[in-house]
């Protein structure tokens, strides 16, 4: 994993969102010599760059409204995000966990140190990526067994069968309709939700 989260660095597509300082041509300079493609933005812009890997963005009290604003939206749709930050305190602390930052530099920067940084929110990020997608694959099966739960009870209550019928004849219609068992039951519940809303009218 370290290495290819390593080899994954180089030609990743980094956004800088930091005032043009010292401290923002030091940081461009180190990430353009790990081999990162990089490019530089300021002031805030309204959203976020869909084509960036990672994003490097100085954290700053007075920016908090505008970064808020710059973030807000769902964490999975958020790409790496390391935070520059010069102090501590609560308020920036609550603001790095509300922007759902993996890494933080301390400023002045330094190139000991960044890569290592670079590193580990990569590895956060692809990790977190791959556990939300688990939890999507998860969930859609659950939805699915309860689907074809509910299906089964249809179709017990609505033709007198008892549960090994109503499980065949949920399956011999799925293979005559050519779907899956979970789109199957899908529809047979809509068809009943659809009854049942029309009775009521």
């Amino acid at each position: 994993m370290g290495i290819e989260i390593l080899r994954d660095l180089r030609g990743l597509r980094i956004e800088v969102f930091h005032p043009p300082d010292a401290d923002a041509v030091s940081l461009v300079q180190h990430l353009r010599r790990i081999g990162c493609i990089t490019t530089a933005t300021w002031p805030l812009p309204k959203k976020l760059p869909l084509e960036s890997d990672l994003i490097v963005l100085a954290i700053e009290h007075d920016y908090r409204v505008s970064l808020r604003e710059l973030f807000n939206q769902p964490r999975e749709a958020l790409p790496t995000v390391v935070g520059i930050v010069g102090y501590e305190n609560p308020s920036i602390l609550q603001l790095i966990l509300e922007l759902g930052a993996q890494a933080v530099v301390e400023r002045p920067i330094r190139a000991f140190g960044l890569l290592t940084q670079l590193a580990i929110a990569r590895s956060l990020w692809l990790q977190q990526r791959e556990a939300a997608q688990r939890t999507r694959k998860l969930e859609r099966k659950l939805a699915g067994v309860r689907s074809i739960l509910r299906a089964r009870l249809i179709l017990m209550a609505n033709h007198d069968m008892n549960e090994e019928e109503a499980y065949q004849s949920l399956r011999r219609q799925a293979m005559s309709h050519r779907l899956g068992m979970e789109e199957m039951a899908a529809a047979i519940v809509a068809a009943d939700d659809g009854k049942v809303r029309r009775s009521k009218t």
